[in-house]
Order: structure tokens, then C-alpha cells, then sequence
């Protein structure tokens, strides 16, 4: 009898380990992530402002291009004329990259402001994060996902596995 009732009983524990891991297996949360700037630049890549944004951008960034060859340049003259002994000459020179370094400085800090202000003000379209909030609920809902996290936030995320980024289906079903 003792026998019996061991062996039920081994059953019964045998079937619990089988059957509570499958139970508390759907209680798992799963987690998914969406780099929101690769969202963002996918959506917005063929917009006018965007492309007002990238020409802005480029312009700058040739203009800075321009002043800093002209750095260089009037630097190489300083040199020559040290090196061919003109101390007034290279002192001169010395005053125009000191006024002209301190130009594209100012240059540089007024156009990041700008360029920033900018691109912030294209993130920030209400029309686009209420599609994107739509869209997460969505696939959050049908992927079986409890929390969707977004990677530019990621003070919280030490790693990820790759399996969870639905950056890909958010593009996707955004229509992009």
C-alpha cells in the first residue's frame, strides 16, 4: 500500500513539475524595444522640412569647411613669412586666424543652436509620435508585448536581445 500511495505521489509531483512551469510560463512579461530615431528618420525622410533640415545642415557644414581652409591657409602663409624672417608679416597674420578662429567659433555655437531648435521642432510633431503611439499599441497588443521601451531612453537598458527590437515592424506598419 505504501507503495501505491509513492508512487501516486511521484506521479503527482512529477506532473506538477511538468504542468505549473507551463502555467507560470504565460505570466512572463515580454518586453520589446523600437529605436525611435531610426522610426523617426523613416518617417520623416522624404518630408519637405526634413529636407529644408538636411540642406541647412550640409550649408553650414560647407561654410565651415570654407573658414577652416582659410585657417589653414592663413596659417601656412604665418609659417612662410616666420620662416622667411617678416616678424610683422606673420604678426598680422597671427591677428586675422585669432579674429577669424574667434569668428567660427561664434559661427559654430549660433548655427548648433539653430540646427538643434530645428530638429527638435520636427521630433516634436504631435501627428507623428500619435501615429507612432497607435502603431506601438498595435503590435505591443497582437506580439503579446507588455512594455514596449524605447532605445533613446535607455537609462534603464543594459543590454537587449536583438529578438525584441520591433523598430522593423513599427517602419513596416507605418507604411514606410
Amino acid at each position: 500500500m505504501n507503495g501505491c500511495i509513492g508512487r501516486k505521489l511521484s506521479i503527482c509531483m512529477l506532473l506538477a513539475c511538468i504542468v505549473l512551469p507551463a502555467a507560470y510560463a504565460q505570466d512572463i512579461t515580454k518586453f520589446g524595444v523600437v529605436d525611435t530615431s531610426r522610426v523617426y528618420a523613416a518617417y520623416f525622410r522624404d518630408t519637405a522640412p526634413v529636407r529644408s533640415y538636411e540642406s541647412k545642415k550640409a550649408e553650414f557644414q560647407k561654410e565651415v569647411d570654407r573658414m577652416t581652409q582659410e585657417l589653414r591657409d592663413l596659417q601656412e602663409q604665418k609659417l612662410e613669412q616666420e620662416k622667411n624672417g617678416n616678424d610683422a608679416a606673420a604678426l598680422r597674420l597671427e591677428s586675422q586666424i585669432t579674429q577669424r578662429t574667434s569668428y567660427l567659433t561664434e559661427y559654430t555655437n549660433a548655427k548648433n543652436i539653430e540646427l538643434e531648435s530645428l530638429r527638435r521642432s520636427l521630433e516634436s510633431s504631435d501627428e507623428f509620435y500619435q501615429k507612432l503611439y497607435d502603431t506601438l499599441g498595435r503590435i505591443a497588443e497582437n506580439g503579446g508585448y507588455s512594455m514596449i521601451l524605447s532605445l533613446q531612453q535607455a537609462n534603464g537598458i543594459l543590454w537587449y536581445s536583438p529578438s525584441v527590437d520591433v523598430t522593423d515592424q513599427v517602419i513596416s506598419a507605418l507604411g514606410l
